[in-house]
């Protein structure tokens, strides 16, 4: 798989003309993570790996600082995560994960982006079943067996670890993520990570076929214009 599995994970920004959108919805999990885990990173630790990725994604610190405020004021909406699975262009597998204080506004705006591009809109589990939810770790290197090693030593539950192009993916159970990265970082001096991250990694691959690739990407297009949702997982191999 090596790199593979980054561009089955749709990013939230294309452009830089995309980056309000970007802060918009790191603000929104930030908010609702640190209302419902509590405000301190150190004790919550779902809220300190959120920080780390928005700050890698040039999240400046004022609209962090200003959801985690809002979070602690109790005020602001009262927001919910829901999940959609179902079957995009070409027979890919897809999942989309909202944050909504509208279910009937969110579901009515995901079903349109399914409906328009001859996609089908699944029942809970008809994708996910397919995908492993799993922490990536992705950072230089080219011996995989040294890396194998220390995470042995450490106990971490280790799902694969790859070498390709220079860089080695570590690939371990979500709910070992903190303690893989503390493992990989006091095993590697001066470790920097590319990629660190609880995904959706695709057991199968789909290829799209040139015919119904203009279709995936209004699809994709048309679920990352929707306010409500966070994140888009995908199986597709694009040609």
């Amino acid at each position: 798989m090596g790199r593979s599995f980054e561009v089955r994970k749709v990013a939230m920004a294309k452009t830089a003309a995309a980056k309000t959108k970007v802060y918009s919805k790191y603000g929104k999990e930030i908010y609702v993570c640190a209302k419902n885990g509590g405000a301190d990173p150190d004790a919550n630790l779902s809220l300190k790996r959120l920080i780390e990725k928005a700050k890698k994604d040039q999240v400046p610190a004022h609209v962090i600082d200003k959801a985690i405020e809002k979070a602690v004021g109790g005020a602001g909406e009262d927001f919910s995560p829901a999940r959609y699975e179902g079957f995009g262009p070409g027979g890919c597998m897809v999942i989309v994960d909202c944050l909504t204080d509208n279910v009937n506004r969110t579901i009515t705006d995901v079903r349109n982006c399914f409906t328009k591009t001859d996609s089908k809109l699944g029942a809970q589990g008809s994708a996910s079943h397919m995908f492993d939810h799993l922490a990536v770790f992705q950072f230089p290197g080219d011996d995989d067996e040294v890396v194998l090693e220390a995470l042995m030593e450490d106990d971490i539950d280790i799902h694969d670890v790859e070498i390709d192009g220079g860089a080695v993916t570590v690939l371990v159970p979500h709910t070992e993520f903190f303690k893989a990265k503390t493992s990989l970082t006091n095993a590697f001096d001066n470790v920097s990570f590319d990629v660190e991250e609880i995904t959706f990694v695709p057991q199968t691959e789909t290829v799209i076929a040139d015919v119904d690739l203009p279709m995936f990407e209004k699809f994709m297009d048309m679920l990352n214009d929707c306010d409500d949702v966070q994140n888009i997982y995908h199986n597709a191999v694009l040609p």
